[in-house]
């Protein structure tokens, strides 16, 4: 620890002799300086241990006494020397009551002792506590590096709470805390979660410190990871400020987790190299190679049913119309504005939910679309939906809308093997199509079986395919010659019940006989043939869907 007044008292060379505020002399020392100025407080900076020898002080004036004083201690000095049997033989009482009444310690410095010896003692002082400091720094990161390579993050972090006699807790890219030390620490580190979001906005490295009355303890949250956007966060709370050797401790901390990121980075990317060759080979009908390339890496999700995920990012609204928006109240996800890189978020979002809870998932970027193939009720499913609809949300207020650049469109497939993994993509990029129509964040395909086929009439395609296919009828019915459209979509809706049909209409049914020869020869199609029936239904629905 840094020297004291104290320490400077018992300093056996030093015969200094306490004469007022024996009850404060416990306070740090920074450093030891000498003036004879009327007054000093300018040149201060707090912290200092002032030697004089009242040369230029009437320091047998009360009243001069206690201003001289009153402005040392508002100053920050924390001490005055005071030397004797050089202007006055003794420490004049104006002095020493003055010191007393404003509660600075008073030193008496004997004529054998010079300043230097003052001054020199308290800088070897502050020495050795810097050095100690250094060399518990050094032997923490010696520690804390056996601890990384042996234990992993986990250990780490436990060797850091014992440096810094607190806790410490490592948060993934999406805020959420993965480790904790002590395991106590986890519940208190969640509850920080908005303050890491905040810090992730900056760019790293960026630190911030918590505290206040609302808080516990003192919290220093640091960005690790080397990009612009940080891929994690170290908080480490304490019951005070860090001392210097717990400062080398967190900057070691630091340096190595940072290390970990980053080799981590590497070894997802070979990661998701083995996953585009396991994902190729699936595709390709070959689930035994598929399998064999897997290993123990992705060998745990080929061996349960598994969903297909196709994503897009399309140009939202804000690529295509030079607006800027105010913030909305929208939730929109927190790493969806990761440089306006959905499917960046998006990556993000299933990864840390399924490193989370120890599953494994296959993430393939494939330029503006990213593939994924995730386990069947998992949480990696169950976060790709929910952020999905957070940003179909988002989407769904006009001013966010406007501000984004890029929008997300996913379509899940049922679930699945990997016997049928090439069926199950292809229900996904028909989930992903209709979802794009739509103007959806988000469709499945199991929904698209469940549901009609008649919203799918909407598509502008099938209404021009429908206009041209009755346009001769409506043209018919425009002069007055007859009800056309109107007797075949009766006659087809009482599938091709003539009298049915015909009271529908309200007409005889040699009427509605002759009409439907009439639309044979309109359309020179025969109304026998149930294709033709069939195209003529799904015309007539397109034109009444909206």
């Amino acid at each position: 620890m840094p020297p004291t007044l104290a320490s400077l008292v018992h300093h056996s060379a030093l015969k200094l002799t306490v004469r007022a505020g024996e009850d404060r002399l416990d306070v740090p020392v920074r450093w030891a300086h000498v003036s004879e100025l009327a007054d000093p407080v300018p040149y201060m900076e707090g912290g200092e241990l002032l030697l004089i020898t009242a040369l230029k002080l009437d320091a047998e004036d009360p009243e001069a006494m206690r201003r001289y004083v009153r402005r040392l201690v508002g100053a920050g000095v924390v001490g005055l020397g005071f030397a004797v049997g050089v202007n006055y033989e003794d420490i004049p009482k104006a002095l020493v009551d003055a010191c007393a009444q404003e509660g600075l310690p008073l030193l008496e410095v004997p004529r054998r002792t010079p300043f230097l010896a003052i001054s020199k003692a308290v800088s070897a002082a502050i020495a050795a506590d810097q050095y100690r400091a250094v060399t518990a720094g050094f032997a923490a990161q010696r520690e804390l590096t056996k601890q990384a390579l042996n234990a992993g993050p986990e250990g780490l972090l436990t060797a850091l709470a014992v440096q810094v006699d607190g806790w410490a807790a490592l948060y993934d890219a999406s805020g959420a805390v993965v480790a904790a030390a002590p395991e106590w620490a986890g519940r208190r580190a969640a509850r920080l979660t908005a303050e890491v979001e905040r810090l992730r906005e900056r760019s790293a490295p960026a630190s911030s410190v918590v505290g206040g009355p609302e808080h516990e303890d003192r919290v220093e949250l640091h960005s690790l990871g080397t990009g612009r956007r940080p891929r994690a966060a170290l908080a480490v709370g304490t019951a005070a400020a860090l001392g210097t050797a717990e400062r080398y401790a967190v900057h070691s901390a630091i340096a190595l987790l940072t290390l970990v990121t980053e080799r981590s980075r590497s070894l997802q990317a070979a990661e998701q190299r083995i996953g585009t060759a396991v994902l190729r080979m699936l595709l390709a009908g070959e689930p035994d190679h598929a399998r064999a390339v897997a290993g123990d890496l992705y060998g745990e999700l080929l061996d349960a049913p598994f969903r297909m995920i196709v994503a897009e990012s399309l140009p939202g609204p804000a690529a295509r119309t030079p607006v800027t928006a105010a913030k909305s109240g929208a939730a929109v996800p927190a790493a969806a504005d990761a440089g306006g890189d959905p499917l960046g978020g998006l990556t993000e979002t299933v990864e840390s939910a399924a490193a989370r809870s120890g599953e494994a998932v296959l993430v393939v970027p494939e330029g503006e679309r990213l593939v994924v193939l995730a386990a069947d009720g998992g949480p990696a499913v169950a976060a790709c939906v929910e952020y999905a609809m957070a940003l179909e949300a988002a989407r769904a207020v006009p001013e966010q809308a406007v501000a984004e650049e890029h929008e997300l469109v996913v379509g899940l497939s049922a679930p699945t093997g990997p016997i049928a993994a090439a069926a199950a993509y292809k229900q996904a990029e028909q989930a992903l199509s209709v979802a794009r129509r739509r103007g959806r964040g988000f469709v499945e395909h199991e929904q698209l079986a469940a549901g009609s086929v008649l919203p799918l009439l909407a598509d502008d395609a099938v209404k021009a395919f429908a206009d041209g296919l009755l346009r001769a009828l409506h043209e018919h019915d425009a002069t007055g010659r007859g009800d056309l459209v109107a007797s075949l979509r009766a006659w087809l809706s009482r599938h091709g019940q003539w009298d049915a049909a015909a009271a529908d209409l309200g007409v005889h049914r040699h009427t509605l006989r002759y009409r439907m020869r009439r639309v044979e020869e309109i359309l020179g199609r025969s109304l026998d043939d149930p294709d033709v029936r069939m195209e003529l239904w799904l015309a007539l629905k397109a034109t009444t869907t909206e």
